[in-house]
């Protein structure tokens, strides 16, 4: 039984692995085929030849590296960002107590529940009050702070024994020290985790781009990639898959370095 168990559950894991990979496998294939080979029906896996030459055609067919620049400035803007703002008021909420926590961080958690769209006119109306439409100040700016950062350090900073604090208190440790000297290191994998999830949020947004940028200057990878469309006259579904292989790569070696500290994350229930 235990032997059938395990191959069940072998089984399990082989198609819930085909199930994500499929469509990222189909865009890589999609990417190295000719145009022929990408409507032919029945449709076809694997390509007779590999023709890497559709990422130069990508690549070429715009600014594609004054994107990505931006695609760059823009989300580690924003990372550098959350974390001067919500590495403090995670330790404030996780360690202090003062009048109206709960409710500020009720309010806190509610602004998990308003979507970017519903509130983009009166964002778009500020940013053009200050002069900051179609730069990259109007991408960033927004996204200052993060109440999911927020919430996933403060549960972490909530598990380090209040014993461990007052002995640094001891020491005559700063505040400011605890929180980066001890706090921080420790809540290492839920930081890394979230600055991860933050990266691919904002490298692949599409929507707030498009609304606060009005030229090439401050446009971002994909906006880039709605140009690929019609780069041949039509539909060019290899030229596009293989534009869309560019703005995932980066993703792919982010998330390689940091799935280690991805896991550690998951699987941390308490301080050694």
């Amino acid at each position: 039984m235990r032997g059938i168990y395990k191959v069940v559950q072998l089984l399990l894991l082989f198609i819930l692995v085909c199930i994500f990979a499929m469509p990222f496998v189909w865009m890589l294939t999609t990417s190295l085929k000719s145009l022929g080979e990408t409507i032919i029906f029945p449709p076809i896996w694997i390509p007779d030849q590999l023709n890497w030459s559709n990422f130069a055609k990508a690549w070429n067919s715009g600014p594609f590296f004054h994107y990505f620049i931006n695609s760059v400035i823009v989300s580690i803007g924003i990372l550098l960002l959350q974390l001067s703002t919500i590495i403090p008021a995670a330790y404030a909420f996780a360690r202090y107590s003062f009048k109206g926590d709960k409710l500020f961080f009720g309010l806190t958690m509610i602004t998990l529940m308003i979507p970017a769209q519903l509130i983009f006119l009166p964002v778009y109306l500020q940013m053009s009050s200050w002069g900051l439409l179609d730069t990259h100040w109007a991408l960033i700016l927004p996204f200052a702070s993060s109440a999911f950062g927020i919430f996933l350090l403060r549960q972490s900073f909530k598990q380090v024994p209040e014993e461990l604090l007052e002995a640094a208190r001891l020491d005559n440790a700063s505040e400011w020290k605890i929180m980066f000297k001890i706090m921080v290191p420790i809540a290492k994998p839920v930081l890394v985790t979230f600055c991860l999830f933050s990266f691919i949020t904002h490298w692949n947004d599409y929507f707030w781009p498009l609304v606060m940028t009005t030229s090439d200057a401050s446009r971002t990878l994909p906006i880039g990639i709605t140009k690929l469309l019609q780069v041949e006259g039509g539909v060019a579904w290899h030229i596009l898959m293989a534009g869309n292989m560019i703005l995932v790569i980066p993703i792919l070696i982010v998330f390689f370095f940091a799935q280690r500290q991805i896991i550690r994350a998951f699987v941390y229930t308490g301080v050694k």
